[in-house]
């Protein structure tokens, strides 16, 4: 926890900086300090690929941080990050989670919706299992379910992996278990969605859950599975066949500049926002 707070703190001392250089002046010559987003990961995924488009149409360099929720990034530094904002440094916050109107007007923020992101359902690559039902799921979860050869596979122990992050807020993991003392109690609980899927690598009987716009790499041993037979598509969750699900979205301060606002709603409305959420099999909320 120790660690933790350091590395926040690191982070928003980093944030609060004002860089200047070269690559901070406009064309036209007029000195531009950059505009910093920071928060969660899966909100950044989409901030950082549109990263060029938003420089390019805003005339202003944009700095991310939310890589892997490096730095004690997530929805908390988020918030703080856009409680930041002032006219000499315009910030921006990243969020996973929905908040609700009671604690934006406690932080005196808006939320700024972007897309509803399916939950994948992780399990080992080497286990057979290609789909499960929501009440085998939520059973596995809960500890209800012990063992895979009673869903049908083989005669290995569940290992169920949580990220039960935002504990207070609505939405994301909720949608599988909505407390956390609905859990299994003997669980193996990660602090990032890189340790979840290192860890359901390392577990050939893993049960785990990331978001969509989790990109893995060659070296991760997990593939996502099907829910009631239906796969986790933008589609699918539209309909509102697919369950699982969080909403991704930015925060700004009630004082965010008219350039910041258009960084945000290029990303809720432009056209190059479609081809990512299409992408990640996200669901544009705007």
């Amino acid at each position: 926890m120790l660690q933790l707070r350091i590395a926040l703190a690191c982070a928003i001392f980093l944030i609060t900086m004002k860089p200047v250089g070269a690559a901070d002046t406009q064309a036209d010559g007029a000195d531009k300090p950059p505009i910093t987003g920071a928060g969660a990961h899966f909100s950044w995924v989409i901030f950082n690929d549109l990263k060029p488009s938003l420089e390019h149409k805003s005339g202003r360099t944009i700095h991310l941080f939310g890589r892997e929720s490096m730095l004690g990034m997530g929805c908390n530094a988020g918030i703080k990050t856009a409680k930041l904002n002032r006219a000499d440094h315009e910030t921006f916050g990243f969020v996973c989670c929905d908040l609700t109107r009671e604690e934006q007007r406690k932080e005196d923020i808006v939320l700024h919706p972007i897309a509803n992101e399916p939950i994948l359902i992780l399990v080992h690559r080497s286990n057979p299992i290609k789909s499960l039902s929501v009440n085998q799921l939520r059973a596995m979860f809960s500890g209800e379910i012990t063992n895979w050869k009673q869903v049908g596979g083989a005669d290995k122990p569940v290992v169920v992996v949580t990220r039960l992050h935002c504990k207070h807020r609505p939405g994301h993991w909720k949608t599988i278990l909505p407390d956390a003392k609905r859990f299994r109690q003997d669980r193996l609980n990660v602090k990032s969605a890189a340790e979840m899927v290192k860890t359901v690598s390392d577990f050939p009987g893993a049960l785990g859950h990331t978001g969509a716009t989790w990109i893995f790499d060659h070296q991760s041993q997990v593939k996502s599975i099907r829910v009631d037979g239906v796969a986790p598509t933008a589609a699918n969750l539209k309909a509102g066949k697919y369950p699982f699900y969080r909403q991704l979205g930015a925060v700004t301060n009630k004082s965010a500049s008219p350039t910041v606002q258009s960084i945000i709603r290029q990303v809720q409305t432009g056209p190059e926002f479609r081809d990512i959420a299409r992408k990640y099999e996200l669901v544009p909320l705007n």
